[in-house]
């Protein structure tokens, strides 16, 4: 199938769904009300508010009782709910088979549960699906980095012909071929409904949604607080082993958002039948680089397993926390030479098997989905909202 017909099989496929849904489209109403935890201010904006803010922030370090760093804000109710409705509508991907959602599963920590990504006509991807979870935070995106804010971040997605398979004429075609979504543009933009819906305004709506996607209410989180019963002897032992010298864990997963958003080398071993993943040194000649990738943040790494690392390598928590109590660089191929990071492995195994049970432990005390969104019960273009597993 050449260029020209996969287009217009896209275009009668997306029209054939949109047509399915006409019947049940109602109109959409978004909220005038901010989500939990976020205060409205009297500009209309909505502000974080968490009780990480009553603590002083040290910039650069992290630790048990410090502020967060800045989290992206500035958007109103409005425009967080358009952005909700748009992360889980079909409308997005060239063939409307995929929304957001679709590996950002709400029932799935935010990812989906592969090792790696499912993308466009469900091809497998290279890479694993990351978590959304207090993604408003990060100054770099995707797995390699690349991405330094939430509106480039989506572009990646969108316009890739390996993911949602779309591009920038084909959306804004479609978008605005929407009476339904040109009527909410205009009210959560304050603007005129004649006016045509721009990327920008697309790119805001997600990157508003995605900023209240927010996990800081664990066991871990009233512990620190001062509830010295959330968690149990193990949890406190796994967490006191976690940030100890010789497992050195939060040099990278650094507390509260258990990242620090770096880039980092450890010596991941390659995807089975695929070559070593240079990172972010496909990006840069820096040989530093090489095989480096963004320190994921362990909150709800309970809910996106079962796999783990970029490729979803690992099977379990277990053989990830092992993976860092073995030699350093015990995982590469032959000939792969990176420069892993100092605080990265042992020189030989220190962790004893009850320690590694331990830290297991206590990742499940950073689980939170206390502020997980709603899925909506209808999107603007009228497609049906629903996920890999619900197809027949």
């Amino acid at each position: 199938m050449n260029a020209r017909s996969t287009a217009l099989h896209c275009l009668a496929l997306w029209a054939s769904l949109a047509l399915a849904g006409t019947a049940s489209t109602r109109a959409v109403e978004l909220s005038t009300q901010c989500p939990p935890s976020f205060e409205r201010l009297v500009d209309g904006t909505c502000a974080l508010r968490t009780l990480y803010d009553t603590y002083a922030r040290i910039d650069g370090h992290g630790g048990a009782r410090t502020a967060l760093p800045p989290v992206r804000q500035g958007f109103t109710p409005g425009q967080i709910d358009l952005g909700r409705h748009l992360f889980f509508d079909r409308l997005l991907s060239a063939d409307g088979r995929s929304s957001c959602a679709s590996c950002h599963q709400p029932s799935r920590g935010l990812s989906d549960g592969r090792a790696t990504a499912s993308g466009f006509g469900g091809a497998a991807l290279t890479r694993r699906t990351p978590t959304l979870w207090n993604v408003g935070f990060a100054d770099r995106l995707f797995w390699d980095g690349r991405a330094t804010t939430l509106e480039a971040q989506a572009e990646g997605p969108l316009f890739s012909a390996n993911e949602m398979g779309n591009t920038h004429e084909g959306l804004l075609a479609r978008m605005n071929a929407s009476a339904e979504y040109r009527r909410l543009f205009a009210q959560a933009f304050g603007r005129a409904a004649e006016a045509p819906i721009a990327l920008p305004e697309i790119e805001t709506s997600l990157a508003a949604f995605q900023s209240t996607l927010i996990s800081l209410n664990s066991r871990y989180d009233r512990y620190v607080h001062g509830d010295a019963s959330a968690m149990s002897p193990q949890e406190v032992r796994g967490l006191n082993v976690f940030r100890g010298f010789v497992a050195r864990c939060t040099q990278c997963h650094t507390p509260p958002l258990f990242t620090n958003f770096q880039l980092a080398v450890i010596g991941s071993p390659p995807s089975p039948g695929h070559i070593v993943d240079v990172g972010a040194g496909a990006f840069s000649e820096d040989p530093l680089l090489r095989g480096a990738f963004k320190v994921p943040t362990l909150r709800n790494v309970t809910r996106t397993g079962p796999r783990y690392f970029h490729a979803g390598q690992l099977k379990s928590l277990d053989e990830a926390v092992s993976f860092y109590n073995a030699r350093r660089g015990h995982a590469l191929p032959a000939g792969e030479r990176q420069a892993i990071h100092w605080h990265v492995h042992m020189l030989k195994p220190q962790l004893d098997p009850a320690d590694v049970k331990a830290i297991v432990a206590f990742l499940g005390a950073l689980e939170d989905e206390s502020m997980l969104p709603a899925v909506p019960t209808t999107v603007p273009s009228g497609m049906p909202v629903i996920f890999p597993g619900d197809r027949k």
